[in-house]
């Protein structure tokens, strides 16, 4: 029969014990970063107005109105989703145009999910 205390013995150890899995620091880092861009509430509306955009594609002259902010603001929050591999950028005369990559944001969703 086994003893009180060697229940607390072996329940004491098995709490203390470093755990082998988890994230790596270097996926840690690239998952903030790319949470980061998205933890922003003019950014979450900018890709949910391209997303619901034609094509999933805006032009930055459809997107400064709707938000509210100065058009160099939305400039600066169009380059960090960008940046993050969220969107795509292509110039078309004198207008860029941004258009969402899902498979991004899937990624993302999955990088979260698999915590």
């Amino acid at each position: 029969m086994t003893s009180a205390l060697e229940i607390t013995a072996t329940t004491d150890a098995a709490c203390c014990t470093p755990g082998t899995g988890g994230m790596a620091s270097s996926a840690a880092t690239d998952l903030a970063r790319t949470l980061k861009a998205l933890a922003d509430p003019a950014r979450l509306r900018l890709l949910s107005i391209v997303a619901a955009s034609e094509g999933q594609e805006a032009c930055v002259c459809d997107l400064t109105d709707p938000i509210g902010l100065a058009q160099a603001t939305v400039s600066y929050h169009l380059k960090t989703l960008t940046d993050a591999g969220f969107l795509t950028r292509s110039k078309r005369g004198t207008w860029a145009y941004y258009r969402l990559v899902p498979e991004a944001l899937n990624a993302a969703g999955a990088a979260v999910s698999a915590l």
